[in-house]
């Protein structure tokens, strides 16, 4: 990036309102952006203070923390573990509607906005997945070139980025490392360009009810009319298939909740003893929800240096690390029904394990039935180029 285009980000992007970010380019197709990074190192160290408060009846380490390089790799690991069908149910899902999101994108881009630009797509979680190549492709069939705006907390946002460009020569990569509400910040302020805002996986999951209403309201303040956002959300089931999911038998998952610990050692300087500790996954019938937990395996006290705190912990009590809520499907309808954003298709696996939303800001204009039925005769390529 030159000195000049520099400044002009600069210029454009970094207001009042939004915090500073710092611009990288690794070549001509892909750059990304990154808040300074006492931004995110003063984060974690307050989340966690705060989190293991030895007054706190109940300690716990906030799920977003699990995405550092070794637990993005692990977490990884889990979508193949044969007990987790989560990741198999939504590719089922995209390689039967792929082609239809792309032709329903394309119309609200030439009909809710009048702008024929390339429909740009952001992810909220970055990957170099079956699931975002399913989309990737899709849009090709609709235009030359497509822009992908990963939004992840982890650098390995740039690995995935440019595994992605290997396989893809029509393909501009703008990465954003910060967090999804960070992240959404910036794309607000980005341009004026159409976006499909994907949000796959179980990390919606990981909000409570009152909280994922406030998140994708937040997505649908991002947005402008023509935008479309696509989510996966997981359905209630069988409380043997769930908690086996979380409990696979190579014990993938139980390494991946460990690591948050050996993060916590190498970043704050914690002496965290991970043999001390056990991984637990149950599911809460009346909460709808798998709940995680390390356990502690005896009594024991740990130094963690930043933010300075001793946390005692007692012979089986539990550190909480995350909920995954499931959902049935008129509790779907009413979580859209309060955020502003308005339903257009839900589509479902064969099992009905897993379901997949597409929904537009309320202030789009009505997309037509027969939109919505996916007409193949409206697929047209978009002429304007990737700036």
């Amino acid at each position: 990036m030159t000195k000049t285009e520099q400044k002009e980000v600069d210029r454009y992007l970094f207001h009042d309102q939004l915090p500073r970010y710092k611009a990288f380019e690794i070549d001509s197709k892909l750059r990304y952006f990154k808040p300074h990074t006492t931004k995110i190192e003063k984060t974690f160290a307050e989340e966690i203070s705060s989190s293991l408060d030895t007054q706190n009846s109940q300690k716990s380490i906030n799920p977003k923390f699990f995405y550092d390089d070794v637990g993005s790799d692990l977490f990884e690991q889990i979508c193949t573990t044969p007990e987790y069908y989560l990741t198999r149910a939504e590719i089922s899902i995209l390689e039967n509607i792929g082609n239809e999101i792309g032709l329903i994108a394309n119309h609200m881009n030439q009909n809710g906005n009048g702008n024929t630009a390339n429909i740009r797509l952001v992810e909220l979680g970055s990957g170099a997945s079956i699931k975002t190549r399913i989309i990737l492709d899709a849009l090709s069939n609709i235009q030359n070139h497509t822009e992908y705006v990963p939004i992840d907390i982890s650098d390995i946002l740039i690995q995935s980025s440019e595994r992605l460009l290997a396989d893809y020569t029509h393909l501009n990569i703008t990465g954003i490392i910060d967090t999804y509400e960070g992240g959404l910040e910036f794309l607000r302020a980005y341009d004026k360009g159409p976006n499909l805002i994907i949000f796959l996986g179980s990390s919606y999951g990981n909000l409570s009810p009152a909280d994922g209403v406030d998140f994708l309201r937040k997505v649908r303040s991002s947005m402008k009319p023509g935008d479309l956002f696509l989510m996966g959300l997981d359905m209630v089931k069988n409380v043997d298939i769930l908690e086996s999911a979380y409990n696979d038998s190579a014990r993938v998952t139980a390494r991946f909740n460990l690591n948050v610990l050996a993060r916590i050692n190498a970043e704050l300087d914690a002496d965290f003893e991970l043999e001390n500790f056990e991984h637990h996954a149950a599911y809460n019938h009346q909460k709808q929800r798998i709940e995680m937990h390390l356990k502690s395996l005896c009594e024991q006290t740990v130094i963690i240096s930043n933010p300075g705190i001793k946390l005692h912990l007692k012979q089986d009590e539990m550190i909480h690390t995350e909920n995954s809520y499931k959902y049935k499907p008129h509790q779907i309808q009413e979580i859209f029904s309060k955020t502003g954003l308005k339903q257009i298709k839900i589509w479902t696996d064969k099992n009905r394990h897993v379901a997949i939303v597409l929904a537009a800001a309320t202030s789009s204009d009505a997309m037509p039935n027969s939109a919505v039925g996916g007409d193949k005769t409206a697929a047209t390529k978009a002429a304007s180029k990737y700036n």
